[in-house]
């Protein structure tokens, strides 16, 4: 049996990833300026990324969604690591202090331990060797 219950840890992420989804709607220029050239449809990316975001986020509330939000959360988490390593590069352009964009980075994994660690299927029942 997994647990239904609602932890703060849980509550915070939630508000967390739909707080980040939803700036990506009223200030897209901000995640369009860190949007590696690479990648095609940067507009497109930027409302896909926001829209999972707030998604995942909301998904964590409840128990029938919160290992699909969990999961889909971890693989965004990772697709979007790359635009981290890129605002590196436009540091200066960005305006952002440098030790500021390298102390983001290991912040990246630990935002994934964090929804790994708080979203688990908790209460599994182990069967008693005892008669």
């Amino acid at each position: 049996m997994h647990s239904q219950k609602l932890t703060w840890p849980l509550v915070a992420l939630a508000l967390l990833f739909a707080a980040a989804g939803t700036l990506h709607f009223l200030k897209p220029e901000t995640y369009l300026r860190i949007m590696p050239p690479a990648l095609p449809a940067p507009r497109l990316l930027v409302a896909l990324s926001g829209a999972a975001e707030v998604a995942g986020g909301l998904g964590l509330l409840w128990p029938a969604t919160r290992q699909l939000a969990r999961w889909g959360l971890l693989a965004l988490l990772l697709a979007v690591f790359p635009a981290n390593v890129y605002m590196l590069q436009l540091h200066e352009q960005l305006g952002i202090p440098l030790w500021a964009l390298w102390a983001r980075l290991p912040l990246q994994p630990l935002l994934m331990w964090w929804v790994w660690r708080a979203a688990r299927p908790r209460g599994r029942r182990v069967a008693s060797t005892q008669d």
